[in-house]
């Protein structure tokens, strides 16, 4: 997997100060992305085992609230299956840190909707999200006044409340 950026001091992708990592690799190609030069794959750098280190480093201190998993699109399946692992050892070291995550996919019944994302993994990757952002994003539903989302039609969703209920559970409005 490659990333397309890292964000040590992110403050725009979720609650308080966050470490903030854009994975490469998108293939929804929504109508005016932000992002559209992380849709490619190969674009960037790769996410080796030194980057994650300094992303468990940069974690530690007490004023970053957590991680943000952005892109591209961290549920692309090449991107779970890289994802996973981190993702488990960030939850290990620092299991008060919320991790957010964002996807063009739609959450549904433990895991995505859209069948070609789902993989081995997703279930056990949901399961480790504090607060999963769903949806594509939609240019005609584009609100700049929403919170932690580009537009209307997309959550913001409490992973481990949806799970427990079997119903989604909004994090905010």
């Amino acid at each position: 997997m490659n990333y397309a950026e890292i964000k040590y001091y992110d403050i725009a992708n979720g609650e308080g100060v966050r470490v903030s990592l854009f994975v490469s690799g998108c293939r929804r190609h929504c109508k005016n992305c932000f992002n559209k030069i992380a849709w490619d794959f190969s674009y960037g750098h790769p996410f080796t085992e030194e980057v994650q280190a300094h992303i468990l480093s940069a974690l530690e201190p007490y004023y970053i609230a957590g991680l943000s998993l952005l892109g591209g699109d961290p549920f692309e399946p090449e991107n779970q299956t890289a994802l996973l692992p981190f993702v488990r050892e960030v939850k290990r070291r620092f299991p008060e840190k919320k991790i957010w995550c964002y996807t063009g996919y739609t959450f549904e019944n433990g895991s995505l909707k859209e069948r070609e994302a789902v993989t081995p993994v997703t279930r056990e990757l949901i399961s480790l999200i504090d607060v999963l952002v769903d949806g594509p994003f939609v240019e005609e539903l584009k609100d700049i006044r929403l919170k932690f989302r580009g537009s209307s039609n997309q959550r913001v969703l409490d992973v481990r409340r949806t799970l427990e209920s079997g119903e989604p559970v909004l994090y905010l409005r």
